[in-house]
């Protein structure tokens, strides 16, 4: 078990010092990646100043707290091209050397999603923090201790959603020379119904209700959502065993995608 895990961990070191060449792209991205914060800044400040008053319970500062929010929680949970790498390496025929190792390319690909997240968030946390004290007059952080503990839960169960799903995306390869146009579908979705575009909840009720079903809604919104405050109680349990579902529904795609891709592969490979 413990050489299991060693293999791992040399992995995940290998990936950040793979990761690590490319600092300098990851901080640029997230310098130019507030340029649209700013255009977001702007556009709610008219709309609040023209309905002059809040919005199904935020007002300008709660708006402009949560899209800090979406942009951290963003930069913390996102894979960063690694469906790009997955699809590059069943077309390039690079996963034939895992074939023959006690190595399983899914705990291969984690690892080395976790250390690009450990880079790429050491490498752009100075550019967020710059901005939050920039807006430090609108942020309110939580009084209880247990929000950052459930907030903290579910963006890791968020961080790993959006893992699988990419995973299980770059399996396409298997069956198609070029998965662009799907993957920019589904992140499609993904931007608009996952909360980066607006908040979830100032949705009509009936849209709201069915978007809490839906898979996006966890990936970034749900756990800003609860570090704000605006899911308690019996929703914030209910947040809590859907998340966990799609967590386990994901990961199960994905190893389904590889079982399948692979069998695949195989047999066109002879």
């Amino acid at each position: 078990m413990t050489a299991r895990i060693d293999k791992y961990i040399s992995v995940f070191n290998i990936g950040l010092q793979n990761t690590f060449v490319y600092r300098w792209n990851y901080f640029l991205r997230a310098l130019f990646g507030l340029i649209p914060l700013a255009g977001t800044v702007f556009l709610w400040r008219a709309i609040f100043r023209e309905r002059g008053g809040g919005l199904h319970g935020y007002d300008y500062g709660s708006m402009i707290y949560y899209y800090l929010l979406a942009l951290l929680v963003s930069n913390l949970v996102t894979p960063t091209e690694d469906e790009w790498q997955i699809a590059a390496d069943i077309r390039e025929g690079q996963i034939n050397s895992f074939l023959t190792k006690p190595l399983s390319y899914l705990g291969y690909r984690f690892s080395i999603f976790l250390s690009g997240r450990l880079v790429y968030t050491a490498v752009t946390l100075p550019p967020i923090v710059l901005i939050f004290a920039y807006f430090r007059h609108y942020i309110a952080l939580p009084d209880q201790a247990i929000t950052y503990v459930y907030a903290f839960i579910s963006m890791l169960m968020a961080a790993f959603m959006q893992f699988f799903i990419t995973y299980s995306l770059a399996m396409m390869a298997f069956w198609i020379l070029e998965i662009s146009t799907i993957v920019f579908i589904v992140y499609s979705f993904e931007y608009f119904l996952g909360g980066q575009m607006f908040p979830i909840d100032i949705m009509p009720a009936a849209v709201q209700a069915v978007m809490k079903w839906l898979p996006f809604y966890y990936e970034l919104f749900c756990p800003i959502a609860i570090f704000l405050g605006r899911l308690q109680g019996p929703a914030l349990a209910q947040a809590f065993a859907i998340q966990s579902g799609w967590l386990l529904l994901t990961w199960a795609a994905a190893r389904a995608m590889w079982n399948r891709g692979l069998g695949h592969y195989q047999a066109v490979g002879g």
